[in-house]
């Protein structure tokens, strides 16, 4: 049964003004904080999206001074200058040392003491004190990932978060864990329930994941610069295909990333979820939502078949080994076949026909493919076909708007490239395949704005 998910006007966090924050370490790509100047409700929640792979975590901290690096400062374009290469290449390496950014605000500085003595300076000062925590100039949404095997790491990182919480406010640790809870969403919101409530001590409420999922991509489209998408000739040079495709516009940008700096809610629209395994959401203009198809050839399928046939121990080191890869070694090509282009279906000579068609060759001695080969053809197998099934369904629904998230993109250049080139090819240039920068914290996000929202009324 599609479930209804609220207007817009319904998430109570202010976005106007919002801005995604640079940070000088290319670790931290796909999880910049976003500044909120002008939300100033105090927020102690906590959400966690578990899944089967990675943990994500997304908090609101207050700062008394806003960021000292505002976006497009510096040489910055569209704050995200500094981390694109070649072609327009996106840094994937992820974040590997967990920072704690500001402070949660404890709802015990909405009110003054139970017992006050106004004769005592040490309260005056406490009363001021508090008032100007309160009416702080905004905040910063923050984004933290883990690996789900090391869910410890995860706990110790909110642990350390609600201890050093409590020493910025001048609160006691019994205090601060009564104002936190925690929003868990994902499979790990039940497998890791007990862990968190014995380990933090504090409420933890488990919210349905695909809700959740939806109600994040409904608050992070509306950021500025949040929105991407490849343009065809940047798409051409990273996959390194030759088909011509037909565009919407006669005179698209060339070789660049664009951004949606005037976002609008844009429904009806696909979202394509790619984690472990595939879903694929459908919705609609009114804002239900219905999960119409999946897979289960996702990043796990990737991350899995990888760890069998190459020396890489993690997903990151994968997708370095695909950057130097050349799937050609592996993939058979249509100019393998046919010696050329195979001009009645409008096939090049480089477009894959069998994807590790070259590894089996019957009566030959078995040969040794280099890592970075098959890197490269089974991150290209994969997102072919997620983009295929993707624009079935958008066909299928009649849907002009894809957007893609999941922590399997990771901003992963020739990732981005194929599920575009994917889209465009099968829909003759009709549709286009839309990235997030924060495109694997979808559930965190979705499950924050939820415990931000009035509760329900009788």
């Amino acid at each position: 049964m599609p479930s209804l998910i609220p207007i817009p006007e319904a998430i109570q966090v202010d976005t106007r003004g919002a801005v995604i924050l640079h940070e000088d370490s290319p670790e931290t790509r796909d999880s910049r904080g976003i500044y909120l100047p002008n939300h100033i409700e105090p927020v102690s929640y906590i959400a966690v999206d578990i899944g089967g792979s990675l943990a994500k975590v997304v908090y609101f901290t207050r700062s008394s001074d806003a960021p000292s690096t505002p976006p497009g400062a510096n040489g910055l374009v569209n704050g995200y200058h500094d981390h694109h290469g070649e072609n327009g290449k996106l840094d994937a390496t992820p974040g590997k040392h967990h920072r704690i950014n500001g402070a949660l605000t404890p709802s015990s500085l909405d009110s003054p003491p139970i017992v006050p003595n106004f004769a005592h300076r040490d309260f005056a000062d406490e009363l001021i004190r508090r008032a100007a925590m309160k009416n702080l100039p905004g905040g910063s949404l923050n984004f933290e990932r883990f690996q789900t095997e090391d869910i410890e790491e995860c706990v110790d990182f909110i642990q350390d978060l609600i201890a050093q919480s409590a020493a910025a406010n001048g609160v006691s640790i019994a205090e601060m864990r009564r104002s936190v809870e925690i929003m868990a969403t994902g499979g790990g919101a039940h497998k890791f329930y007990d862990l968190f409530t014995k380990r933090l001590e504090v409420e933890v409420h488990r919210e349905d994941e695909m809700e959740c999922l939806i109600k994040g991509l409904r608050f992070i489209t509306l950021i500025p610069s949040e929105t991407f998408w490849y343009s065809d000739e940047l798409v051409q040079s990273v996959t390194r295909q030759t088909i011509e495709m037909e565009r919407p516009s006669p005179d698209p940008p060339q070789y660049q990333v664009s951004f949606d700096e005037n976002p609008t809610p844009q429904l009806p629209c696909l979202l394509v979820n790619i984690g472990s395994g595939v879903s694929i959401v459908k919705v609609e203009a009114d804002g239900t939502y219905e999960r119409v198809s999946g897979t289960s050839l996702g990043g796990g399928t990737l991350w899995g078949l990888l760890s069998l046939l190459t020396p890489a121990t993690t997903f990151d080191e994968m997708l370095a080994l695909s950057e130097k890869g050349d799937n050609s070694a592996v993939d058979m090509l249509v100019g393998d076949i046919y010696g050329q282009d195979y001009g009645r279906f409008g096939l090049k000579s480089t477009t894959i026909a069998s994807s590790f068609g070259k590894v089996f060759q019957k009566g030959e001695k078995k040969k040794v493919f280099r890592p970075e080969d098959i890197a490269r053809s089974l991150l290209y197998a994969i997102s072919n076909n997620i983009g295929q099934i993707a624009y079935m369904n958008a066909e299928k629904y009649n849907l002009e708007r894809i957007y893609f998230g999941g922590c399997f993109i990771r901003g992963h250049a020739a990732t981005i490239a194929t599920l575009s080139y994917a889209i465009r090819y099968w829909s003759k240039g009709s549709k286009r395949a839309l990235f997030l920068r924060h495109e694997g914290f979808l559930g965190a996000i979705g499950a924050w704005i939820k415990n931000m929202e009035p509760p329900p009324t009788a």
